[in-house]
């Protein structure tokens, strides 16, 4: 134990040290101007197997590039991939937060769990659930406590089984959301250092995050049921307390709103579901390509699925906000558009310096240069695509650790990656498949994640002396399951070449190369 919490000390100071995702941007984009000035004067180089084009390395200091860096500035951020798409869910996602939506469709979803069914119930509302950041932690992770305590279950197995799913479960759903758009739109720009005609699929990972939600949910049932609940300390409920008749009806007229929130928002959603079906089923469907190929038919569908969502996640939480009373005016629904635009300036900073490293790799031509070299030594050393893989799955494990923004890492790693894998055959999907496996894995066993103090918080409202130790220990059960089952699936969709979504598949083909002119 000693050694286990050396070991944790170690890492938590280690961490505490590290700068602010900003800031590391800011320096890697220091160190990438180096970097191109020495290996322009190396004359560092490499051939493009996708063009035929030999590729040289750029000083990124010549008066051109310094003129390029300042003048396209405002194009540099505007046209960063998942600025756009990212913003254009949240604008939904946030109204549906603040209006009350995700709380109350979480609680309604748990409250009434049959208690032989209460842990998966849990755990699979956690994991959907995730969809509505902040709110899953705020709203979800205290209520699981509290319908434990009341089903006469220890709370804080409670509190264990939805953090692992919230958070543990990151990457799983069983829809795209904002997560998908976010990653995938930071694969887009790296995929382009080989393939300019690739464009990001929100859906492009769809059939794997699916697959994750029902792997996941039975193991952290497992895990929680036979290993976490029973190594906790005896529990005793305290006395229930009395409640008074005006609190009561209180509470019964806000259930009351809140059920016909919910209503009006189902109806809101089969609104939106339909219309998207008339328009890629329909006559004349505008989601639908006629003229293209069979494989690129339904592009126009997997485009639109940002819009979709975004209108989804609008309709939803206006719906519920004006039955439940949360929404009275048209100003409110502004009000909250702009107040969730306004949470979202620390990832607008964030993208400012993730844009300017991307544009700078990419003028630099040191991504790709790195990774035709880095996929030469690959091949060379005759691993099979599952084991590299899975060596991506542990490398992204290892660096949540200490890093827990996963947009920061992704725009940090799939630059070299992205582009590295595909020259292996590997699809950018599947690359970007593999990372959220390792950086959701290891969320709940770092102090160094963001919610880990709020967690910590909740525990200790019903064990005073649960500590950073002891909710590790709680949670590393639930980390170890989920990390070891998700090694096992990014093997196994690679060596059955599965399909990862809508459109996107295991393998992939870069185009035909450009014959070199002599």
């Amino acid at each position: 134990m000693a050694l286990s919490s050396g070991f944790l000390g170690a890492i938590e100071k280690v961490g505490n040290r590290l700068p602010d995702p900003v800031v590391i941007f800011v320096w890697m984009v220091v160190a990438l101007f180096v970097a191109s000035m020495v290996a322009a004067a190396m004359g560092a180089s490499a051939v493009n197997p996708a063009t035929g084009e030999t590729l040289t390395a750029i000083s990124l200091a010549t008066s051109e590039n310094l003129r390029r860096l300042f003048v396209d500035m405002p194009r540099t951020l505007t046209g960063f991939a998942p600025l756009g798409t990212v913003l254009v869910v949240m604008l939904g996602a946030g109204v549906a937060e603040r209006t009350g939506f995700f709380s109350a469709a979480m609680r309604a979803s748990v409250s009434k769990a049959p208690k032989a069914l209460l842990t998966p119930i849990i755990i699979f509302v956690a994991i959907v659930s995730n969809h509505a950041a902040d709110a899953a932690y705020v709203v979800l992770v205290p209520l699981a406590a509290i319908v434990f305590a009341a089903a006469g279950r220890h709370p804080v197995a409670g509190i264990a089984a939805s953090f692992a799913g919230v958070s543990g479960g990151f990457s799983a759903n069983i829809f795209p959301g904002h997560l998908d758009a976010l990653l995938l739109g930071i694969t887009e720009p790296a995929a382009h250092l080989l393939d300019p005609s690739w464009t990001a699929n929100i859906a492009g990972n769809w059939w794997f995050i699916l697959a994750m939600t029902v792997v996941f949910t039975p193991l952290g049932w497992w895990v929680t049921d036979r290993i976490v609940e029973p190594r906790l300390a005896p529990w005793t409920p305290a006395a229930p307390a009395a409640v008074t008749e005006e609190a009561a009806e209180d509470a019964e007229a806000v259930s009351r709103r809140e059920r016909k929130g919910l209503i009006w928002a189902g109806i809101g959603a089969l609104v939106i579901v339909g219309l998207w079906t008339a328009m890629t089923l329909g006559p004349a469907a505008p989601f639908v390509d006629a003229e293209a190929g069979p494989g690129e038919r339904m592009t126009p569908f997997y485009g639109s699925l940002v819009a979709g969502f975004f209108l989804l996640f609008l309709v939803c939480g206006v719906a519920y906000g004006a039955a439940a009373g949360t929404v009275k005016s048209q100003g409110d629904v502004v009000r909250l558009t702009g107040q969730a635009m306004a949470d979202m300036g620390p990832y607008i900073v964030l993208a400012f310096v993730a844009a300017h490293f991307v544009t700078l790799f990419n003028w630099s031509n040191l991504g790709a240069i790195i990774a035709i070299h880095g996929a030469e030594g690959l091949r060379a050393s005759g691993l099979p695509t599952p084991l590299l893989l899975s060596g991506m799955v542990l490398l992204a494990a290892g660096i949540n650790l200490m890093v827990g923004s996963a947009s920061a890492k992704w725009a940090a790693l799939a630059p070299i990656l992205v582009p590295m894998l595909m020259l292996l055959g590997v699809s950018p999907e599947m690359s970007t498949a593999a990372y959220r496996m390792g950086d959701s894995t290891t969320n709940i066993v770092t102090p160094l994640m963001v919610y880990f103090p709020l967690i910590l918080g909740f525990a200790q409202r019903y064990q005073k002396d649960f500590g950073v130790g002891s909710l590790m220990a709680v949670m590393v059960p639930y980390s170890a399951a989920f990390l070891s089952a998700g090694l096992i699936m990014v093997l196994g969709w690679a060596a059955l070449d599965l399909p990862l979504g809508p459109g996107a598949s295991v393998d992939y083909q870069l185009p035909t190369a450009v014959q070199a002119q002599p």
